[in-house]
């Protein structure tokens, strides 16, 4: 057992120096480029923009099964702002690969 606990200790360092190792590098390379800092800035802002407009949309009601996991109104509201927007967000990337494509294909 204490050879697995030493493996699994070292793919936490691993992943954790990973994740280091993607947000600071790319900091470090749009620092030198604020240009790109502000296309990153608007893609973040429209990801708000449309789970704020899903959050709105999505209902608050709450069932008896979801009263035994302690759902109340407000996490049944965030949670389903968060599935419409993961369902927008799918359904925009489907239909910019299938727009990539055909563009190609008439070029």
């Amino acid at each position: 057992m204490e050879f697995v606990d030493i493996l699994l200790y070292g793919a936490y360092l691993l992943v954790i120096v990973a994740a280091l190792g993607a947000i600071v590098l790319p900091l470090i390379s749009a620092l030198s480029q604020p240009k790109s800092l502000l296309k990153s800035l608007i893609g973040v802002v429209a990801i708000g923009v449309i789970y704020v407009v899903s959050w709105s949309i999505s209902g608050d009601e709450v069932t008896a099964k979801y009263i035994k996991f302690d759902i109340t109104s407000t996490s049944s509201q965030v949670i389903g702002g968060v599935l419409i927007t993961t369902y927008l967000l799918m359904g925009i990337a489907v239909i910019s690969i299938v727009y990539s494509e055909i563009s190609k294909l008439i070029r």
